[in-house]
């Protein structure tokens, strides 16, 4: 038989009290709960109170609150064993997927049952009995272990005269939240808002919010970056007393320090750095020693002589992890202050650096090497086209420099690629933008030499730093020295199999061989497949499907080598401006160097996991900013036709990358109208049942944009006419 409201109404009241049986809630707070927005539903509400109460299941507090009698006990305790616990995955759809240790396949929660488990929660979930022995294993939320999002982002609504409601985007979370007018603040209904979750009692009911920021009215640039933020937890503005610290650091640079440093500002420095770069994280040094070998300089900021440990400015470093670069601006792990201007190596200015000094023969083998602390000055702050342009013959006061600089280049990335470096060149789209934040034009970002020369200098080094850990580890006599000198690396493991398998079948039908048949795969047949496709319509989308193969780069105090590059140990030292394992990793160093104790394993590894998952909100932060410029450029291009390589084919469709922009956009199935295409799982293409034609990966296509959305961040395309 089916319950009344008023019934329901008890149900959820009891459920909700049962649940918190400490809380006291107010008759206006159960309206907003139960979503009571009529009079009828007021008057039941009221009922199911007085029903309740008679029945001795609730006690009425002072000012009309009611709470749990404490005579009313619940069964909620009482849990089935089969229960496992997890990470909450939540599709747009609303469907949860637990993603949980031990399980081959992630744990498919129904919507109605997922409690009121929100989006990166760590649930428990009780394992529900399969219905066949094929069928995927589901369950059920039965309690939130803890909540996964500090913030969410969404558009502020007004539903009657005090109701207001917030509509979540859909990367943040797949409910609606209910507010409380006193905690609007100054917010207005259509303004993006960011907002914490204050408590959600029960799944029948609406979660409650209250907003922290105010981001603008949807639509706009600013609202429309700033909810990307808050996407992925990252907050643009430092809290006042991070600030104040900042602004209150002594920047001086006493002769009692030089003294204890290298004094190297007798010696020639530069930095090369992108044109709109404020920050200066690094500087070269170089000449060529009397027997033929390099003498090279890494200078890095030296950022933890002025951000000491357990200080509230190093807190916020460690918290943000790293420096996020968006489209149009740049959201920093330190204060401007700091980034800019203290510890940035500012040409013309006395600057504190930690430096390695490399001896390399020219072969590109590490011969010698030594990490100092240094006072410099840099001599002159280079773009990248200005040293491209010396690189390539014009004449420059410092022409020695970068010409020698480009000669130890060329060798160290030649040897590189000989040991086992992945050889992957990724395209990047470069936009300008007008005064509002709207991109005008787009371009693909030139790959110079120039950017070579710098990070060919910067790995080695990163790899000479963690080669002095194991120096000083064979060094100690004493068992166990890993223990004595742990340190956190930059590590990268094998990549994905299955993903390898699937590329393999991808290119098979277009005649590249790149065979997988062990369970390990070598970097020089992913190289020999990536030389294979060089040149070519495919280039691109091979480059992303191999990329897309690869584990992620993380940060741990276990040495597993990293993959990708080749190397056997592998740090990040030369930028601690912008990542916080690089101020780890200097702090460690300086440690070392004079024979103190540092961080223990497993502080590292904590902080490792950390940094790691913030750099991966931080790429996904960038990721969706350059894919919301993308989608703003097309939807001023509605109806135009533009070249295409296919990048993708499913049953649904195809994805088109756009050439020029790098844009990935879909043509559907059902747009293909010439004629009726299924997939073939074999070829990996759609086929046209009538006339055999095929659209499969690499094939140069037309295609005219029909359709944009910008808040879902999505291109639909259509074949162009031919």
């Amino acid at each position: 038989m089916k319950k009344s409201k008023k019934e329901t109404f008890e149900d959820i009241i009891l459920d909700i009290l049962q649940n918190n049986p400490e809380a006291h809630l107010p008759f206006e707070v159960l309206q907003n709960i139960l979503k009571v927005d009529s009079k009828k539903d007021n008057q039941r509400l009221k009922d199911a109170i007085n029903s309740l109460y008679d029945r001795n299941l609730i006690v009425k507090r002072k000012g009309g609150a009611i709470q749990l009698s404490a005579n009313n006990g619940s069964d909620n305790n009482k849990r089935d064993r089969n229960t496992v616990v997890g990470k909450m995955d939540i599709s747009r759809r609303g469907t949860g997927y637990l993603i949980a240790e031990g399980f081959d396949e992630d744990i498919r929660v129904h919507s109605k049952n997922l409690g009121t488990a929100l989006q990166d929660d760590t649930v428990k979930v009780k394992l529900l009995r399969k219905k066949g022995n094929k069928s995927r294993q589901e369950g059920k939320v039965v309690d939130i272990v803890e909540r996964g999002r500090s913030i969410f982002v969404g558009i502020l609504k007004k539903q009657g005269k005090q109701n207001y409601i917030i509509e979540p985007d859909e990367k943040s979370a797949h409910t609606d939240f209910f507010m409380l007018p006193n905690n609007i603040g100054d917010a207005h209904p259509g303004e993006k808002v960011v907002f914490e979750l204050v408590d959600w009692v029960h799944p029948k009911s609406l979660p409650e919010a209250k907003i922290v920021e105010v981001l603008g009215k949807e639509g706009t640039n600013d609202a429309n970056v700033l909810s990307i933020l808050a996407e992925n937890q990252i907050k643009a503005g430092f809290p006042e007393e991070v600030e104040e610290f900042a602004g209150n650091i002594n920047r001086e640079i006493t002769g009692k320090e030089i003294d204890r440093r290298r004094d190297m500002r007798d010696e020639v420095v530069l930095t090369i750095d992108p044109d709109t770069a404020k920050d200066f994280d690094d500087g070269l040094s170089i000449n060529v020693l009397d027997n033929g070998n390099y003498y090279l300089g890494v200078h890095i900021a030296d950022v933890t002589h002025y951000m000491p440990r357990n200080t509230v400015l190093d807190d916020e470093a460690e918290h943000r992890a790293t420096s996020v670069y968006l489209v149009d601006r740049v959201i920093p792990m330190l204060p401007e202050v700091l980034s800019n201007d203290v510890c940035s190596l500012n040409p013309r200015e006395d600057k504190l650096a930690f430096s390695c000094f490399m001896e390399i023969a020219p072969n590109g083998k590490l011969v010698d090497y030594s990490i100092e602390e240094t006072v410099i000055h840099s001599n002159k702050r280079f773009t990248y086209e200005q040293a491209q342009e010396i690189i390539d013959g014009k004449e420059s006061e410092y022409s020695k420099q970068i010409q020698t600089a480009a000669k130890l280049a060329h060798v160290l990335l030649d040897k590189r690629f000989r040991e086992g470096s992945i050889n992957f060149e990724t395209p990047e789209p470069k936009f300008v933008l007008d005064e509002n934040g709207k991109p005008i034009d787009v371009k693909l970002k030139e790959r110079l030499f120039a950017h070579k020369l710098i990070e060919e200098c910067m790995l080695m080094a990163n790899r000479t730093v963690a080669k002095y850990i194991e120096d000083i580890r064979k060094q100690s006599n004493k068992e166990k020295s890993k223990d004595l000198y742990p340190f956190l690396y930059r590590i990268h493991d094998q990549p994905d199999l299955d993903k390898l398998k699937n590329i393999e079948e991808n290119v098979k039908p277009i005649g590249i061989n790149f065979h997988i048949d062990s369970p390990t795969v070598s970097s020089k047949a992913i190289n020999v497949l990536l030389e294979q496709i060089e040149d070519t319509s495919l280039e691109l989308t091979i480059n992303d499907l191999m990329l897309r193969a690869m584990s992620k780069a993380e940060y741990s105090p276990n040495n597993i080598g990293h993959f990708g590059l080749g190397f056997k140990n592998y740090a990040h030292f030369t930028s601690p401006i912008r990542r916080y394992p690089d101020v780890l990793v200097h702090r460690l160093l300086k440690s070392y160097l004079t024979g103190k104790p540092s961080y223990s394993h497993n502080e590292l590894k904590q902080l490792g996991s950390h940094c790691s998952e913030r750099e991966r909100a931080a790429i996904e932060a960038e990721r969706d900013s350059v894919k919301l410029k993308q989608v703003e450029y097309l939807s001023e291009r509605v109806g135009e036709d533009f070249d295409g390589v296919i990048s993708g084919v499913m049953d649904g469709g195809i994805f088109v990358d756009l050439k020029d922009i790098h844009c990935e956009g879909m043509v559907r199935v059902s747009d293909l109208d010439d004629d009726y295409y299924e997939y073939d799982e074999k070829q990996h293409c759609l086929i046209g049942r009538n006339h055999g034609k095929k659209y499969q990966l690499g094939k140069e296509v037309r295609v005219k944009v029909v359709r944009t959305d910008v808040k879902a961040r999505q291109i639909d395309l259509k074949l162009a006419d031919s």
